[in-house]
């Protein structure tokens, strides 16, 4: 169930001198869950019976994690528009490319030198440009996604955990999610622009989640014994998208 198709309330808790305004809604769900989008808004979600009470503590102890998450969004300058211009640039695994548009016999997207090469028989409008970019970037997310998921797997064999399979979405505030009831991760798209070593970050982040749902010292522990740098790699993908 998503936020969209639901009822979100809003409430505040203050907790270290701050005053934290939050979003909540009821969801058919076992556990309480928390997103914090670009925006500072805090979505919560909690399983049909949790009381108001039980939502407010669960945000209180929260408190501090959300005030870094905060203070991250400000330390990172907003993004300009995406255009559609020639020399405009487009990110692919961590490296920027320059838009060229030029005219062919086919449509066609690829990379050639350091430019990312947009072809078709007739002129492109913007329009025309970003379907014909947005369908490259999730054809190529399609193998590099998996590849990258079958190799963070290896790395991770001594924790005897099943492969799961890799589905690829437009989410607006996660990188990725594990679903316990498909078993399947979940991958945001604009990862295809990130560093590998970001993508890499998120798969092993959701494979993890298969031995912890929470965002506990065990996960976390579990997280940094395969990926030392998780810090510095989530700072990174907050510049993405």
């Amino acid at each position: 169930m998503t936020v969209s198709k639901v009822q979100l309330r809003l409430d505040s808790i203050e907790c270290h001198g701050m005053v934290i305004p939050f979003q909540y809604c009821h969801a058919r769900r076992r556990t309480l869950g928390m997103t914090v989008r670009p925006d500072k808004s805090v979505i919560v979600r909690v399983p049909v019976r949790t009381s108001l009470g039980e939502i407010r503590d669960f945000v209180s102890r929260r408190a501090v994690w959300i005030a870094k998450v905060w203070r991250e969004f400000d330390s990172t300058p907003p993004k300009p528009h995406q255009t559609y211009d020639n020399g405009a640039t487009f990110w692919f695994q961590g490296r920027g490319y320059g838009l060229s548009l030029e005219r062919g016999t086919a449509e066609a997207v690829a990379l050639r030198g350091d430019a990312l090469v947009v072809a078709a028989p007739g002129e492109l409008d913007p329009r025309a440009t970003r379907l014909l970019i947005d369908a490259w970037y999730r054809d190529q997310a399609a193998g590099i996604f998996r590849e990258r998921a079958i190799e963070c797997h290896r790395r991770m064999g001594e924790e005897d955990l099943p492969l799961p399979s890799i589905v690829i979405r437009s989410m607006k505030s996660r990188w990725g999610s594990y679903s316990y009831r498909t078993g399947r991760i979940a991958l945001n798209l604009h990862l295809i622009k990130a560093p590998p070593a970001c993508l890499d970050y998120v798969i092993i982040h959701e494979l993890c989640h298969i031995r912890a749902r929470h965002h506990g010292p065990g996960f976390w522990n579990l997280v940094e014994r395969y990926v030392p740098d998780h810090a510095g790699l989530r700072k990174q993908l907050n510049g993405i998208r």
